[in-house]
């Protein structure tokens, strides 16, 4: 499984700004997508899961209200969407891919690159 992450940006406090992660390779097995973040000198942190058919979603409590995860399987994508952005969510956001959205949350098997997000204040 790759996944590859774009969307990424520099952008100013209270802006939206859509991630994308293009999704290839065999996903039968890891059909819960979602997105995690590292800020620098902290730990990479959970933001968002979502399951195959959209309809279980899990954020964390510092993004719920701001931030969208959602996924066109169509496409192989899966999105996050991100209102009214804050610096302290200045960090690099990866796209991350698992069996169910506990294991996206708990340990994803694969991961993305990754793509900077920084937010000014």
């Amino acid at each position: 499984v790759q996944l590859v992450e774009s969307g990424g940006g520099l952008v100013q406090a209270g802006v939206s700004l859509r991630l994308s992660c293009a999704v290839s390779g065999r996903t039968a097995s890891s059909q819960a997508w979602g997105w995690f973040r590292q800020a620098p000198g902290k730990e990479r942190e959970f933001v968002a899961s979502i399951n195959w058919t959209g309809g279980i979603t899990y954020y964390a409590d510092s993004v719920k209200g701001r931030f969208t995860i959602s996924r066109d399987n169509a496409k192989r994508a899966v999105y996050l969407q991100m209102n009214s952005l804050k610096p302290e969510d200045t960090a690099v956001y990866y796209c991350a891919a698992a069996a169910t959205t506990q294991g996206v949350r708990s340990g994803p098997d694969y991961w993305g690159q990754g793509t900077q997000v920084t937010v000014s204040s």
